[in-house]
Parts: C-alpha cells; sequence; structure tokens
C-alpha cells in the first residue's frame, strides 16, 4: 500500500498543518522531513485534505514545505520481555541505552535488546488451537514468568504448527508457526507492537472486582480500600505528600508488576525517581523493586504530545502483563499534567472551549483512560488486574477545577489530601472525612472484607469515620466557644477521633516497622482503638477525665509498633496534660 505524502503549510509551536496527497486517519502516525531529520508527529484533525498533526519534538527551524510521510499506522509501542526494569520516555525510547544525557531531536532508540538471550520454555504444542493473547510459551524475566503469547492483532482461530523446544533465544527469533484459516502459516517472535490509544482486549470478560488491593497503607486499607483491578485518585495541593504517599503503594502493594508514568512532573521529581528506585528493597520478595518496576517519564519541559502520549503508552504496558495472568499496578503523575497538555492543543486548534479552557471532551477523555483499568478473566479461565492510581495537582489546592471534577466521575476511590493536615505534618495527609471508596458498597468487597479481615469488618470501619466525623465538630465547637464553653464529653469524642488519627491515619513512610501495615495488623489496631473509643465514661471531674486519658496512652504504648508513634503519643499526652491543667 502506497504511503500518503504530503507538505507543511502552517506552524503553531508543534501544531502544524499539513497539505495531503491523499487518505489519512485519526491518530495516524506521520515523520516530517527537517534537514534531514525525521520529526514524528500524530494526526489529531482532519478537514479535507488538511489534517493537523502535533510533533512530538520541538519545530525549530521547521518551514512550509517541508515533505511529511504518513506511515498507514497509530502510535505503537513494542511489546515483550525485557520491558521490566527499564525506563523510557512516551514513545517508548530506552532512556537507560541513549548517547548521552538528552535525546537528540529526531533520534529514536529501540526499546528492547534485540541480542540478549532468553530462556524459552513452550507451553503450546503442535496440534492446539489458539486465538489472540493465548500462550504460547514463557521465559523468565527477573523472577517473573514472562508469558510469549499469540499476537493481539490476530483474528480468528489459529493452528500451532510448531513450537521451538525450550533453549535460548534472541527478541527476533521465531518461536513457534501458526496456520490460519486459509492454510497460511505465520511465523510468531517474542515480540509485538500494538496501538498505545486501543485498549488490548485478549480476555473472555471483565467482571466487577471481588477483592481488595492491599497497599500497606492504613488510611487506605482500612476506611477506603481500593480493589484490585478498581481505580483510584489522590488529589491535592503542591507539597501535600502526593508523590511520597504513590510510592510506599508502589513499594507496598499487593502487585507483581509496577508502572510508573511521570506525566509532565519537574526534572527534579523525575531525577529522584531514576536515582531512587534502583534502591528500593521489595518487602514482598527481598529483591530490589526496580526488577518489577518499568518507569515511563515525560518531564514538564517536554512537548506537550510526548507528555500526553506517556500516560498511553503505561497503560499499554500494563494491559501486555495483565493478558499474562499478572496483577499490574499503574501509578500517574501527574494527570492534571497530561489534562494541561490536552489544553494546550485543543487551543492551538482554536476548539471550542469548555470550563477553564479545557477541552468540552475532557471528562470523556478522562473516562476512556480509566476505563481501561479493571479485573479481567483470560481466555484459560485465569485472572489478571490493572489497578489504577493518579494523581491530581489543582490548582490552589481547588478540588472543584475540571480536571479534579471529571476525575471524580471515572475513578471509584477518592484521597483528598488536605493542606491543613500536611501543615500539621499529619501524614499520609488524607482527609479521611472527605475521601470515600465506592467499592465498600459492593457486595463482592463486603463479602470478601468480611472473609479475608473480619465478620463486620465494615461496620467497625463505619464507627471509626463516625468517631473522626463528631470529633471534628467537636473541635470546632471547642476552637468557637473555648475549653471551659463547652460540656466535657466534647473533650472526650475530640480526643477520642484524635487517638484514632495518631494511630490508625498517621503513618511513617521512612520508618522500617510502620511503612507497611498488613491487614491482620491493622484489625489488630482498629480493634484495639474501637475498644477504648467505645467505652462510655462520666466525668465528675478532671482527674476522672486525666485517669482515663492516661488509660489510653498506656495501652497504646504497650504496643510499641513505631518510634515514630511513641513520639507521637508523646505529644499527645502533653497536649492532654496542658488541657486538663488549665481546665483545673
Amino acid at each position: 500500500m502506497n504511503k500518503t505524502t504530503g507538505k507543511v503549510t502552517g506552524i503553531v509551536s508543534n501544531l502544524v498543518t499539513v497539505e495531503v496527497d491523499g487518505p489519512v486517519a485519526q491518530n495516524e502516525i506521520c515523520f516530517i522531513d527537517v534537514d534531514g531529520t525525521d520529526l514524528m508527529a500524530e494526526v489529531i484533525k482532519v478537514n479535507g485534505n488538511t489534517a493537523a498533526v502535533q510533533v512530538f519534538e520541538s519545530t525549530r527551524g521547521l518551514k512550509n514545505g517541508n515533505k511529511v510521510v504518513f506511515e498507514n499506522k497509530m502510535l505503537e509501542v513494542t511489546l515483550g520481555p525485557g520491558l521490566l526494569s527499564s525506563c523510557y520516555d512516551g514513545l517508548q525510547n530506552n532512556l537507560t541505552t541513549m548517547d548521552g544525557v538528552f535525546l537528540k531531536r529526531g533520534e529514536y532508540t529501540d526499546p528492547l535488546d534485540r541480542e540478549k538471550l532468553w530462556d524459552f520454555t513452550p507451553i503450546a504444542k503442535a496440534g492446539d488451537k489458539v486465538v489472540a493473547a493465548d500462550w504460547l510459551g514463557e521465559v523468565k524475566e527477573g523472577w517473573l514468568p514472562h508469558k510469549i503469547m499469540v499476537p493481539f492483532s490476530f483474528k480468528g482461530e489459529y493452528t500451532v504448527k510448531s513450537v521451538k523446544a525450550a533453549g535460548q533465544y534472541k527478541v527476533d527469533d521465531t518461536i513457534a508457526v501458526l496456520t490460519d484459516a486459509e492454510g497460511n502459516d505465520v511465523n510468531v517472535t517474542m515480540t509485538q507492537k500494538w496501538p498505545v490509544k486501543v485498549a488490548i482486549k485478549g480476555y473472555k470478560e471483565k467482571p466487577r472486582p471481588n477483592r481488595i488491593m492491599e497497599t500497606g497503607v492504613r488510611v487506605i486499607d482500612t476506611l477506603d480500600p481500593i480493589a484490585e483491578g478498581g481505580t483510584g485518585f489522590i488529589p491535592g495541593p503542591f507539597g501535600c505528600g502526593k508523590t511520597v504517599l504513590q510510592h510506599a503503594i508502589a513499594k507496598q502493594g499487593d502487585a507483581q508488576v509496577i508502572v510508573m508514568a511521570a506525566c509532565g512532573e519537574r526534572a527534579n521529581e523525575v531525577v529522584e525517581i531514576f536515582t531512587e528506585f534502583p534502591e528500593l528493597i521489595d518487602p514482598h520478595t527481598g529483591r530490589h523493586l526496580m526488577e518489577r518496576t518499568t518507569i515511563i517519564c515525560n518531564t514538564s519541559n517536554m512537548p506537550v504530545a510526548a507528555r500526553e502520549a506517556s500516560v498511553y503508552t503505561a497503560m499499554t504496558i500494563c494491559e501486555y502483563y495483565r493478558a499474562m495472568g499478572m496483577k499490574v499496578l499503574l501509578l500517574a503523575d501527574s494527570t492534571s499534567r497530561w489534562a494541561q497538555a490536552l489544553r494546550e492543543m485543543s487551543n492551538r486548534m482554536e476548539e471550542l472551549p469548555g470550563a477553564d479552557a479545557f477541552p468540552v471532551d475532557l471528562s470523556a477523555i478522562i473516562s476512556n483512560f480509566y476505563a481501561r483499568a479493571g479485573m479481567v478473566v483470560l481466555n484459560n479461565g485465569q485472572t489478571g488486574s490493572v489497578t489504577f492510581i493518579g494523581t491530581v495537582s489543582p490548582a490552589g489546592g481547588n478540588l472543584k477545577e475540571p480536571v479534579t471534577e471529571s476525575t471524580k466521575k471515572a475513578a471509584r476511590c477518592f484521597y483528598a489530601l488536605e493542606q491543613k493536615r500536611a501543615d500539621q505534618k499529619r501524614y499520609p495527609a488524607v482527609n479521611p472525612i472527605d475521601s470515600y471508596s465506592k467499592y465498600l458498597e459492593y457486595p463482592e468487597i463486603q463479602e470478601y472484607l468480611d472473609k479475608a479481615v473480619t465478620p463486620g469488618w465494615g461496620e467497625k470501619v463505619g464507627q471509626l469515620k463516625n468517631i473522626i466525623r463528631k470529633g471534628r465538630e467537636a473541635n470546632e465547637q471547642i476552637n468557637i466557644l473555648g475549653d471551659d464553653g463547652v460540656p466535657m464529653g466534647y473533650h472526650e469524642i475530640f480526643w477520642k477521633s484524635e487517638l484514632i488519627d495518631y494511630v490508625i491515619l498517621q503513618q511513617d513512610a521512612f520508618d522500617a516497622i510502620d511503612a507497611l501495615c498488613p491487614i491482620e495488623r491493622q484489625k489488630y489496631m482498629v480493634e484495639l482503638v474501637l475498644g477504648i473509643c467505645g467505652r462510655s465514661f462520666e466525668f465528675d471531674d478532671f482527674e476522672q477525665c486525666r485517669g482515663f486519658f492516661k488509660e489510653m496512652i498506656n495501652i497504646l504504648r504497650q504496643m510499641n509498633y513505631s518510634e515514630f508513634h511513641s513520639e507521637q503519643f508523646e505529644n499527645y499526652e502533653k497536649q492532654l496534660n496542658t488541657l486538663l491543667n488549665n481546665g483545673k
């Protein structure tokens, strides 16, 4: 098939207008020749014989009349062994194998090592009937079994003609030969390509999530758990701990594969990811966390088109590992920068603006992306999942702005970070009142929690939230009327809520013991705290009140599970003594 060509007729930053001489498709990839250097671009609008394309790189030196060649395909990623432990940009250029610190304009690196030998073990055998995404064999990628699958682009049923015997092969070696319904033979290697903006199917059904994904973070697992295959997002002002919370989830989350998408992040934060992740030890296996992690990064100074592509590239890699029956966790930081990239392109095309000049269809774009996450049942009956947690950086901490509101409609979990809690050094700074998890409403999740944790777990969590809510209301009354202007019961409920805050909500992400809190330990802590908070007291004088609070502190100190909490309890006791002494 002949390729369509064209020439540049207009340039507005990364938006280039091209006059074409044949058919072009939405999201088709093209290359623009600039003095012998080919710049990759993507079609985002077609109007008659004119196409608007967004260039993935700097358009410096581009001029009218430059030749454009269209590739008859969408932006694709290469899928195969070697994706883990790698760092890519949004176009899947391998940032660990490039020459120098920066990629030169028009330079594209190979995402996979073509010369490395992999130990292949066959799964399918001659005569088997297979369809797209069925497993043909596997190789060991680190310690994980990386399945070699029938390419996702294959249509209909195929017959396995032959499969290579166990041995060492390169990713481009033919490991199987399939025969289609018409009798044609097709060679299959360890690699395949797939367009990033099209969801990978390759499964029989996509049921509702039926179990939670443990993160080891109490404020999430206890109060508002996220389901395996679920979606959530973390909005909050700058400096409230969004990135640290995501890193804690990445390190401790119950997932086999981690994909980090740094979309439009500041360069210093990306450097931290590159330097810190290789040093982190996986608490579940004792191995380096990077062995099961892929990083996709586009910094804020990169062109908007590349920033937009990064989240789609990351999701496609997640879907690829999900088709192997793995539990995958995708963390995107920050989807606000992705939305800002969409806004920039929309404005340059002079489209009708929506709220705050974002695209009118922003909500649909975000919803379609979040919908790609989920748990699936594969063709062989096994399950795989992609759990997606993104962060949102609303300007000025305004949680009513369009990106946050649009994401609320798509995500099922909402973890609102609060500036006030961050200022008080109460980390993670998740607001327990504003945050929620809609998965708690699922009968499947309720049944799972009753079996996996303890019967009636939902009711106990409801009691915690109720005490926290009443404690906040009591605190507001105390602040307005003063310590002596409210009944003693107000102080009691407030300090019970503070007890929950110190013990359950606050957690030290850098403490060797407290960083990871299994669900069994969370259950013990919740029942102990509720046992204290559930007691009813009638105070005739401050000495009885002092004795009650002393009892709480002594019981909690017996737990002795974190130096951080020991310090917190000392502060807690000082505040109580100050209140009681002032009251006397």
